[in-house]
């Protein structure tokens, strides 16, 4: 008898079991500290090995997390093919989300290692950025095709780019705020986010005809000023995460030496906090016009979310990133958690007056809250998934299927002037 032929078998089969160790140890630590917070020796103390046992698998930081985020891909872009198994768009949405609930469930029982989150994609360096890229445009494409309905007229490149890139965003969203709820219950989750993408917020006497805001004042970011290196830490913040983005970037950014930013700034630390309450300063402003102009519960969240999605594509913005949070230094993150929820439950409260008023349908307003925070937070990258939208369009086109339902008729919005719409809802109020 011949040697055994199981011996590569085995031992290919341990080099992969130790793999994996490796990949769900780092996903957790870069979910944690991120991407740039993370080291090798890190991800090889959380798994019980030396740094050079890690470096036989992954020679650099970037290939290991590369690694995990094609993983992490991968699982979504499974998870979407077998939903797209069913027979109707609204039976594939519903099952898209209920697999990706259920599988956050198993993370948060422990049953199953987490998916990266993919806050940190664009910090990664060429050729790594690429491939991922890549793949996660091939899931994005494949999530796409949910909304080639049959029998419908169709939808446009952009329309349908702008749906997914909502759906995608809220799925990524819910891994922040799901853990108010039991694990058991993340279905029910699932379900409640399906009803409000698929039915919409609105009752039959609700149009999308959001009210221009008496116009907000914001900072100019014109010159190098202390709002200057706000809206560039923000923005590196958002690409890179906190640790990504360093005091060397975000003076190359404006042009100036570090000498300049400490003038401006005492230190990172400082300024990263202001750049949340400044996002916060932000949305309580914009909640604040739309409390005060909006004489129904629906016209205040239509304003509301209008605004702040303007913003996202101004001069002036964008709102820092709800995944920007999780890489925070430690004493940082209990009180910026709470203001995000706080702010985000604010929304909750507009849907509660809608329900009270008839023009809102009756859903979960905790949910529905978190679903149109997830929305705005994501229109951050609105230009990068759909071709030639404007400030000007974007919430027709990105959030006005959140709000009467991913699945309805196309219907064309008529233009309504600042002032109408204005003196319509001052009319509705006496």
């Amino acid at each position: 008898m011949t040697p055994t032929s199981n011996a590569l078998p085995r031992q290919t089969k341990r080099f992969e079991q130790k793999r994996q160790a490796i990949l769900d140890g780092a996903v957790q630590l870069f979910n944690q500290k991120g991407l740039k917070g993370t080291t090798l020796a890190d991800v090889a103390r959380s798994v019980g090995l030396i740094t050079n046992s890690v470096t036989y698998y992954y020679r650099k930081k970037e290939e290991l997390a590369t690694a995990c985020l094609l993983r992490s891909i991968e699982a979504l872009d499974a998870l979407i093919a077998a939903a797209l198994q069913r027979e109707t768009p609204e039976e594939r949405l519903r099952t898209i989300l209920r697999l990706y609930c259920e599988r956050l469930a198993e993370s948060a029982s422990g049953d199953r290692p987490p998916l990266m989150s993919f806050s940190d994609m664009r910090s990664l360096t060429s050729p790594h950025v690429e491939l991922v890229f890549d793949t996660y445009n091939q899931m994005f494409r494949h999530l796409r095709s949910l909304y080639d309905l049959d029998g419908a007229p169709p939808l446009s490149r952009a329309q349908k780019n702008a749906r997914a890139h909502l759906l995608i965003s809220v799925m990524h969203g819910v891994r922040h705020w799901i853990d108010h709820y039991e694990p058991q219950d993340y279905r029910r989750v699932a379900d409640r986010i399906g009803d409000i993408l698929i039915h919409g917020l609105a009752t039959p006497q609700s149009a999308w005809r959001p009210a221009v805001l008496p116009q907000m004042m914001w900072p100019s970011v014109e010159e190098v000023s202390p709002e200057a290196f706000l809206r560039s830490a923000t923005i590196l913040i958002n690409e890179q995460g906190y640790r990504g983005a360093s005091v060397e970037k975000i003076s190359a950014r404006l042009n100036v030496t570090k000498g300049s930013f400490y003038h401006h700034n005492d230190n990172k630390d400082d300024l990263v906090t202001a750049c949340f309450e400044r996002t916060f300063a932000v949305v309580r402003q914009v909640q604040q016009a739309a409390e005060a102009d909006g004489a129904t519960g629906w016209d205040r969240l239509c304003a509301a979310t209008n605004e702040l999605i303007r913003y996202q594509l101004s001069d002036q913005g964008p709102l820092l990133r709800i995944s920007a949070f999780s890489a925070l230094p430690e004493a940082l993150r209990g009180p910026t958690k709470r203001t995000m929820d706080r702010l985000a439950q604010r929304f909750s409260s507009f849907v509660v007056d809608g329900m009270v008023d008839g023009s809102i349908r009756p859903l979960d307003p905790f949910v529905a809250a978190h679903v149109v925070d997830s929305a705005i937070n994501a229109a951050v990258e609105l230009e990068r998934w759909i071709s030639g939208v404007t400030r000007e369009t974007a919430a027709d086109i990105y959030a006005r299927p959140l709000f009467i339902g991913v699945f309805s008729p196309e219907a064309e919005v008529e233009a309504q002037p600042a002032s109408t719409a204005r003196s319509a809802a001052t009319s509705a109020r006496g």
